[in-house]
């Protein structure tokens, strides 16, 4: 998937690589999805063909409907009774997402699929919430229902009729709005639910919860607990971090070094990392897009106007991150910000493609290795620092890459990294890469000071690099924006927030007990949270406190 044109490939535990839109559902619910949570058109189909190829229609011909129709139902309901939250037991409720737009040819057969599979299930059992925009016409400041009228008639010619409106404006709805879309779309007033545009994304469950949403739906699923009213939702930890993240006013800056930042979702997951960090840290997050090509030399000849600003945001910035990647654009841009960073004492954090052009940029510039490159953007280079990995395929593009989730473990006692994840021996965190340092070469970098304080179980991994010298220059080759969660931040994240902001030493002091604690009056602005380990993200890490197998081996 081009993140241009789908933002970014969210990587599941299981090595699956799915939308972005299974990201946010991670996050917002706390769970761990697989590759089946994720249907496609490619899954559904290739699965039919397979059973035909096998015999299994008895020489039928293959039509999409019953065949393909069949398969999605088939599909739905093996998946929802696998739970995914950690629990025993089969969920109550299973959530399915049906992208796209009304009369768009590509939903169609899951559409025709739903539909038949509300009438198999019956009332009680299958709910439908149709998501609809209500524009305002700005000349005359009105909110037109035509375009949820017009959807929902759509929608009822296909054979779904919606339970529930959910209606995207960017005002709450006018009382007149909401009977008129009752009328038109047979929808009661009550199901007749408003999202309208919010401070931060955090308001919408409670919004939702506001507007009882979560009776509207219980009723239509006959889901009274012991015939009593639906017990209110506990979202009490929710509201006090979303109503925080307003407050917020000291900000942290933080550069991100991309060659996709024109289009933020290709950095969705990190974006919301770096968020959930600057929350728990309490400061307002300002992201300064760097696009990577701007800052290289080509650049000041051809465009000198963007690299002078390129350059500016970076130096403006109390600390860098480099995402991950593929492919040779940006890369000498990215090779130039580590330097700067690393030159600079300003912290550091590299993200898979990140790592690797720290290694790189050291290798240039401490072990005066000039060529020192990736053999994936020189083949040739004399001193091939990044190699490709032994088992992965040069042809088949398609899921050949190390995925999913991966144990790295710590080989350095008393390391950053290593105290950040509470002084665990090992943490499992979801890889996305083709290439990875040259394990023949790891020797010389750690003469030269540059430390791989994280391994895989065979050791000739690397999983982390750290400058000890250095206020915080750290790269990991996985990914632990995966794994960030709004009341569970990565600790990685949340160690470069930290150190953006003042507040390294502290964080690391409150994660390590043994280590002797700072003077108060030395603690930069760090507010003393009360105990226990949910309300108290710094506790959080001190104790362990990461339930449902976000991967801290202590």
């Amino acid at each position: 998937m081009s993140p241009f044109e789908h933002g970014e490939v969210f990587v599941l535990d299981d090595g699956g690589e799915v939308d972005l839109d299974l990201g946010n559902y991670e996050r917002f619910l706390d769970i761990k999805l697989t590759r089946d949570n994720n249907i496609t058109t490619g899954k559904i189909y290739q699965a039919v063909i397979n059973k035909e190829r096998r015999g299994d229609y008895l020489g039928k011909t293959v039509q999409v409907v019953p065949h393909i129709t069949d398969e999605i139902q088939d599909w739905i309901e093996r998946v929802a009774v696998i739970p995914v939250d950690g629990k025993e037991g089969p969920p109550d409720v299973c959530v399915i997402e049906l992208g796209g737009t009304i009369g768009d040819i590509e939903s169609m057969p899951f559409i025709e699929a739903l539909g038949q599979f509300s009438y198999r299930v019956g009332p009680g059992n299958f709910c439908l919430v149709h998501v609809s925009l209500v524009p305002v016409i700005n000349v005359v400041g009105e909110q037109k229902t035509k375009p949820t009228q017009h959807s929902v008639r759509g929608l009822r010619g296909l054979g779904l009729a919606p339970d529930v409106l959910a209606c995207r404006s960017t005002e709450p709805l006018e009382e007149h709005v909401k009977i008129k879309l009752s009328q038109f779309c047979h929808v009661p007033i009550s199901n007749i639910v408003n999202l309208h545009d919010v401070t931060n994304i955090w308001h919408i469950p409670l919004l939702l919860r506001d507007q009882k949403t979560h009776e509207a739906i219980l009723k239509v699923l006959d889901l009274q607990y012991d015939g009593k009213v639906p017990r209110e939702p506990e979202l009490g930890m929710w509201t006090k971090r979303a109503t925080k993240l307003d407050k917020l006013k000291t900000s942290v800056k933080i550069a991100m070094v991309g060659k996709y930042t024109g289009l933020s979702d290709s950095y969705l997951s990190v974006i919301k990392a770096l968020l959930h960090a600057s929350v728990a840290m309490e400061r307002k997050l300002v992201v300064e897009w760097v696009p990577s090509c701007d800052l290289e030399d080509s650049s000041a000849k051809e465009t000198p106007e963007a690299h002078k600003k390129a350059w500016k945001l970076l130096k403006g910035a109390d600390g860098v991150l480099v995402p991950g990647g593929f492919g040779d654009r940006g890369v000498q841009g990215k090779i130039l910000a580590a330097k700067y960073a690393r030159e600079n004492n300003v912290p550091y954090l590299g993200i898979c493609l990140g790592m690797q052009i720290a290694v790189i940029e050291f290798a240039r510039s401490v072990m005066k290795l000039r060529g020192a490159n990736s053999t994936e953007f020189d083949p040739a280079t004399t001193s091939p620092c990044v190699i490709f990995m032994p088992e992965g395929s040069k042809t088949q593009m398609g899921a050949t890459m190390r995925l999913g989730s991966r144990r790295t473990y710590f080989h350095v006692s008393g390391c950053k990294s290593a105290k950040l994840y509470a002084n665990a021996s090992s943490v499992d965190e979801r890889h996305r890469h083709r290439y990875e340092v040259n394990p023949d070469m790891v020797p010389d970098f750690e003469r030269a000071g540059l430390q791989f304080v994280g391994k895989d179980e065979s050791g000739k991994r690397m999983g982390i690099i750290e400058l000890p010298s250095h206020k915080f220059f750290i790269g990991a080759q996985f990914h632990p924006e995966f794994k960030s969660r709004p009341g569970k931040p990565s600790p990685l994240f949340l160690g470069l927030i930290a150190a953006a902001s003042g507040q390294l030493e502290p964080l690391l002091q409150r994660s390590n007990p043994t280590t002797k604690a700072c003077p108060m009056s030395k603690v930069p602005k760090l507010k003393l949270y009360p105990t226990g380990p949910v309300n108290n993200p710094l506790n959080s890490l001190v104790n362990g406190y990461y339930p449902n197998g976000t991967g801290i081996h202590t």
